[in-house]
């Protein structure tokens, strides 16, 4: 599944960069894309998809942590406790 999305978007942006298509071709392409980014379906996943990545990231730091240098990880968890509980990068924490 994510060899297939990877190519969907490459040939996306391929299309885009490279279309002769016109400028009304590109922002008929640009509304549906937001259309897309602001689904809330799509936004709900996205946020999932966030949260379950941070949570499996905290894991992999606490399995390898110890095997770390001591600097590394340090910054690690300093980074993570400047990060607002209800922050994303995504935007969607308020839906």
């Amino acid at each position: 599944m994510r060899y297939r999305l990877t190519f969907i978007t490459g040939a996306a942006v391929g299309y885009v960069l490279g279309a002769r298509a016109g400028r009304e071709r590109y922002e008929e392409l640009r509304k549906g894309a937001q259309r897309v980014a602001q689904n809330p379906a799509v936004r709900n996943t996205a946020e999932t998809a966030a949260v379950n990545g941070r949570a499996l990231a905290a894991r992999a730091l606490d399995k390898v942590g110890e095997r770390l240098p001591g600097s590394v990880t340090s910054r690690i968890r300093s980074l993570r406790e400047q990060r607002g509980a209800d922050e994303d990068d995504w935007g969607t924490s308020n839906t």
